[in-house]
């Protein structure tokens, strides 16, 4: 059976592991991110790549946030590690003596998704990332759209609200600024300030402050502000989900990501508000909307699975 190596480099933690040809992660090895130096991370990379080869490991593919080439080699940019151009196919490869391909993180989760997860048997499929940002991957007719220069799927930068809230891009209105963790925590630090009588419980699950896991347990607890807050970003969501429907027609749509961690609280008003954001809905239903299923595991399985398939 032919192995691979997936690696999903986070801003905090680098995770790799062994990956079959049915999507089990069968060996894996954890480190820390060593700051934003190039030079360490590319070696823990390496370190983990050589604690993980052995008999059977054909290829290893890396999980890089940020924008990749469309030679799959080089991270052009990469703001929570500060990369520029950085060869890092090339670094990896050189240090641990294997052929190694580089794949947009997102990407990576998302084919992770529609090969072994949520969105397995279907021919199509829209994956949205929701976490700090919003990003995600597209798989059309079996294929993963990379575009190109290799930037397909970062949809978390369509503008939903011309001249809206301020987006990390610099550009203003962008889905991601209106349906992302960091919009969730927003939201909920305006609402408590103005409120905090109505705030009272998400403020006690954040010990005096709003963050995103306190909304989301004071929201499995039925506190109103906190279904609130949610609904607000199930509304953003659904708009830009249908934007998606609009010029994609999937199959399926999958939300994965930390804030979709919070489930049916989140799923639910995004499969009912849906209908009412899509064009001409009445003659074209809304396709399916599924919870992720593989996890924090999608970046290693889909990185491992698209070097494999080379």
């Amino acid at each position: 059976m032919s192995l691979s190596i997936g690696v999903d480099v986070g801003g905090t933690k680098i995770a790799a592991g062994v990956v079959d040809e049915t999507g089990e992660i069968v060996e894996r090895v954890r480190y820390s991110t060593p700051a934003t130096d190039v030079e360490a991370i590319a070696e823990t990379i390496a370190n983990a790549v050589r604690d993980l080869a052995g008999a059977g490991v054909t290829s290893v593919g890396i999980g890089a946030a940020g924008y990749v080439s469309s030679d799959r080699s080089t991270v052009l940019f990469a703001p929570n590690l500060s990369w520029r151009n950085e060869p890092l196919g090339q670094r990896v490869s050189e240090l641990a003596g294997v052929n190694v391909v580089v794949e947009n993180d997102a990407n990576a989760a998302a084919w992770g998704e529609y090969r072994f997860g949520a969105a397995a048997h279907t021919q199509s499929a829209a994956v949205v990332t929701i976490g700090t940002g919003v990003g995600g991957g597209i798989i059309t007719g079996g294929h993963l759209v990379r575009g190109r220069g290799g930037f397909g799927g970062e949809f978390g930068h369509l503008n939903v609200i011309p001249d809206g809230p301020l987006c990390g891009c610099g550009s203003r209105g962008c889905w991601e600024a209106l349906a992302s963790g960091t919009a969730l925590t927003r939201y909920a630090v305006e609402r408590t300030t103005a409120d905090p009588r109505g705030g009272a419980a998400i403020l006690a699950y954040g010990n005096g402050e709003a963050t995103g896991l306190a909304v989301t347990q004071a929201a499995h607890d039925g506190d109103a502000m906190a279904l609130g807050i949610f609904d607000t970003v199930a509304h953003y969501t659904a708009v830009g989900i249908a934007d998606l429907v609009t010029l994609l027609d999937p199959e399926m749509v999958v939300l994965a990501g930390g804030v979709s961690e919070a489930g049916n609280i989140l799923l639910d008003p995004v499969v009912e508000k849906l209908p009412d954001v899509l064009p001409v809905s009445d003659f074209r239903p809304a396709p399916p909307v599924r919870l992720a299923t593989l996890g924090n595991d999608a970046g290693i399985i889909g990185a491992a699975d698209l070097a494999r398939e080379g």
